[in-house]
């Protein structure tokens, strides 16, 4: 299981006009079983990502972010195992 942390590193105002490219991007990765969560920081610096799989196959999908290839973010891969869940997320385990 991974931890994906994005952080801008430029302004909202240049975010702005690639998130709805980003929001397909996203959509074709959690179609695809890689993507298992999502959503903004708060305050909104970025977003984080849960994601499984082998740490190539989403390295290759992070490449495609609208947000790496215009470079307006940067991002931090964290691999865990998890070892314990709440009942209804025993898939995070997996």
């Amino acid at each position: 299981m991974f931890f994906v942390s994005l952080t801008y590193r430029v302004p909202l105002e240049e975010v702005e006009p690639h998130m709805a490219g980003h929001m397909e991007w996203l959509k074709k990765y959690y179609d695809a079983g890689v993507f298992m969560a999502s959503g903004r920081k708060v305050p909104r610096t970025g977003g984080v990502i849960f994601a499984r799989g082998e740490r190539a196959v989403l390295e290759a999908c992070l490449a495609e972010d609208p947000f790496a290839i215009h470079k307006l973010a940067d991002c931090e891969i964290v691999e865990f195992s998890v070892s314990t869940a709440i009942p209804g997320m025993e898939a995070l385990k997996s």
